[in-house]
């Protein structure tokens, strides 16, 4: 495997998502739900989550299939989710009144998401933990 552009290989793809309105930590969690799972387990896992951000990773997700598919001509049914992490992008700043006569600060946070899907076996939680336990 030969390591590209911005250290994907080839069976790799990526996609992103910027300035997501919702707080890192918040996305987080999400993320945090798909890490290391199939594409169609991934799919059904955030079509049935109660948060309100995972409509946007599943946009995100269904955005790095398409890329899969299309510009890298990989088997969908081979792909699973390698990484997925989020970051911090801009927070609007904003004032409330406060009483007296001072003023509230309104943090309205925004994220970035990005998504690297892998072609090949997804590996076990099991497979894993034994390797870091022998290293």
């Amino acid at each position: 495997m030969t390591t590209t552009r911005y250290g994907i290989k080839d069976n790799q793809v990526r996609a992103f998502n910027k300035y997501i309105r919702v707080s890192h930590q918040k996305l987080n969690l999400v993320c945090d739900l798909v890490r290391g799972l199939p594409v169609d387990r991934a799919v059904d896992v955030l079509k049935f989550s109660k948060k309100r951000v995972a409509g946007e990773v599943l946009k995100t997700l269904l955005s790095a299939v398409a890329n899969a598919e299309h510009n890298k001509n990989l088997p969908v049914e081979s792909l699973y989710v390698k990484e997925i992490w989020c970051g911090k992008a801009m927070t609007y700043k904003r004032i409330m009144p406060g009483p007296r006569g001072s003023a509230r600060p309104i943090l309205k946070p925004y994220s970035n998401l990005t998504i690297v899907l892998e072609s090949g076996v997804a590996p076990t939680k099991k497979a894993a933990k034994q390797e870091n336990k022998s290293k």
